[in-house]
């Protein structure tokens, strides 16, 4: 017999968890989607990566509500100005990415998903609705975390 590894044990540890959580992201990210409507969803493209670190790393630093909303909204901010700048299509993506990660960074809310809501915010049109359905999916996200924080396990 082969001696168990730890990514089995570890899984027989934590399965429930593994289901639980993951269900809860679906349920969130259903709910949101229905809420904001399926037109709005290549905007709010990054809410699924951090519905990822919301439900899967709860306890990271990424996953703390000032990371989450601190995060999108320098996404949201560098997107939305290399949006309005002129410039070749390629080098408004790289820079808005850029920004926004040397933002994150600059004021401690490092939160990784919200690179893709800067490129997000770049490629689509910028308008009140994008930048409510980003922070409204990132504040409902957040309070998931908080009020399930007791319950809600690191599984990675």
């Amino acid at each position: 017999m082969e001696p168990e590894t730890s990514l089995t044990s570890k899984f027989k540890k934590l399965w429930k968890y593994y289901i639980i959580q993951s269900l809860l992201a679906a349920t969130v990210l259903f709910i949101i989607v229905l809420i904001l409507g399926e037109d709005k969803m290549v905007v709010a493209s990054a809410i699924g990566a951090t519905s990822f670190i919301v439900f899967a790393m709860p306890k990271s630093v990424s996953a703390q509500t000032r990371h989450v909303i601190g995060g999108h909204l320098a996404g949201l901010a560098s997107g939305g100005i290399f949006y309005f700048i002129q410039l070749p299509y390629s080098l408004e993506c790289a820079l808005a990415v850029a920004l926004a990660i040397f933002l994150m960074v600059a004021l401690d809310v490092e939160h990784p998903p919200a690179a893709g809501t800067a490129l997000a915010v770049v490629i689509n049109e910028v308008t009140l609705d994008a930048f409510v359905t980003i922070l409204l999916s990132a504040v409902i996200l957040s309070q998931c975390r908080y009020y399930l924080r007791h319950r809600l396990r690191d599984l990675v």
